[in-house]
């Protein structure tokens, strides 16, 4: 794989000139050393000579397809290790399923889109997970000049993969926006997870204003914990009924299913999720989500008592940090300073000491601070921020404290 800002091989091979061609000035105009063939004969039998990093290969073609390029990339001692890229106009579920079987690191769609297509292979080439907050907010979105800095928007969390899996964790206004942002793009034949740790408003309530889902040849499931005898389905549908709002489920255009979730683990999209029943009314799930080594943790909402007080469950404490475990990324509930909770106990949040104290016991190594009253402003948060890593910093604790903003984008 290539490192940060480092030079790439790149052999993109595609009987289409002009497909080619915008190719190699893409690439080359981003520093990168571009091998280009139109006869994918010719480009197999000079690959094992040329070392590339990156192969970039169209499906169909002439004598050698793309799969035949990919199985011998794969089986060849000197190209094993060579990051094999799919660039096609089929977009059938067998063809994307079938270039993984033999070996693809990442499948990207024609036609090419300049503003993402480097973007795409780079996610491809680092296989980083990438990690953006559209919504940190909790209750109730909020506005005005003193919310700029960190946004308005309430819970959505979305994880994007190398090979263009997509997790998105909770529906609230943020998920509007993210919508927004995939449909200005041209984003089409969408498939992606939509993970809702529980029905609370802030949690669901822009899902009908999530513009994919009305889009035809996107795809969606919708998990999340039932409530008692109420599926996920129904808690979706009851609000979406005509008395509430006047767009029912029928409307989706997108093929759209429905899973009830317990905990449990479960691969989705051959990616592993854990989930586990958080303290907050009602069925509440947290996420860990681990991939190629890495861990994230969703989990939102969590009141964890503090030590004086008759809610306090060490073993659950203790159950809940051993979830979290190694996280690379550790996303809480951080609702409260030690002085609100003060007369919010029982409110189903959290106040910041514990959740630093849930963040050093689990050795997390990013801890981000999320789920903000809605009557904190910018300086509240910022100041939630100090505290958090003034703490930290007196445990001699190694986890890095970040307050991400709407938009912020990490990767991991």
């Amino acid at each position: 794989m290539a490192e940060d800002n480092a030079i790439t091989h790149f052999v993109a091979v595609d009987d289409d000139r002009m497909i080619l061609d915008a190719i190699t000035s893409m690439l080359e105009a981003a520093g990168h050393r571009v091998t280009a063939f139109t006869n994918s004969r010719e480009a197999m039998e000079k690959l094992p000579d040329l070392h590339p990093d990156c192969i970039i290969s169209d499906l169909m073609m002439p004598d050698v397809d793309g799969f035949q390029l990919c199985k011998f990339a794969r089986n060849h001692e000197a190209l094993k290790d060579v990051t094999f890229i799919v660039l096609t106009a089929k977009s059938y579920e067998f063809d994307i399923n079938r270039a993984y079987e033999f070996g693809a690191h990442g499948f990207i769609r024609k036609p090419i889109m300049a503003d993402t297509f480097l973007e795409k292979v780079d996610r491809i080439l680092q296989d980083y997970v990438e990690l953006s907050f559209w919504g940190v907010r909790g209750t109730l979105p909020v506005s005005g000049e003193d919310t700029l800095k960190y946004g308005g928007s309430t819970n959505c969390v979305t994880m994007q993969f190398p090979r263009d899996q997509m997790f998105i964790f909770d529906g609230g206004t943020g998920i509007k926006t993210f919508g927004d942002m995939l449909m200005a793009k041209g984003r089409r034949n969408i498939r992606g997870r939509i993970f809702i740790s529980h029905p609370h408003w802030d949690h669901i309530n822009a899902i009908p204003f999530f513009a994919p889902l009305y889009r035809q040849g996107n795809e969606f499931q919708i998990l999340g914990a039932n409530q008692g005898d109420i599926s996920i389905r129904e808690i979706i549908s009851a609000q979406m009924d005509g008395v509430y709002f006047p767009i029912t489920l029928k409307e989706f255009a997108a093929r759209v299913y429905f899973r009830d979730l317990e905990e449990e683990e479960l691969e989705v999209d051959g990616i592993t999720v854990k989930t586990k029943l958080l303290s907050h009314p009602g069925q509440c799930l947290g996420f860990r989500v681990e991939y190629n080594g890495r861990s994230l943790c969703y989990i939102t909402d969590n009141e964890m008592f503090l030590e004086n007080s008759d809610g306090y469950n060490p073993h659950y404490e203790a159950k809940l940090a051993e979830f979290c475990h190694g996280a690379d990324a550790l996303i809480t509930d951080s609702t409260y300073t030690d002085a609100e909770y003060a007369t919010k106990v029982t409110w189903g949040h959290s106040c910041i000491s514990k959740v630093v104290d849930l963040a050093d016991k689990a050795k997390a190594k990013r801890l981000f601070l999320y789920h903000h009253d809605p009557d904190q402003r910018d300086e509240a948060i910022d100041d939630k921020l100090e505290t958090a890593q003034t703490l930290l910093k007196e445990r001699g604790s190694e986890t890095v404290c970040i307050a991400p903003k709407e938009r912020d984008t990490f990767y991991i």
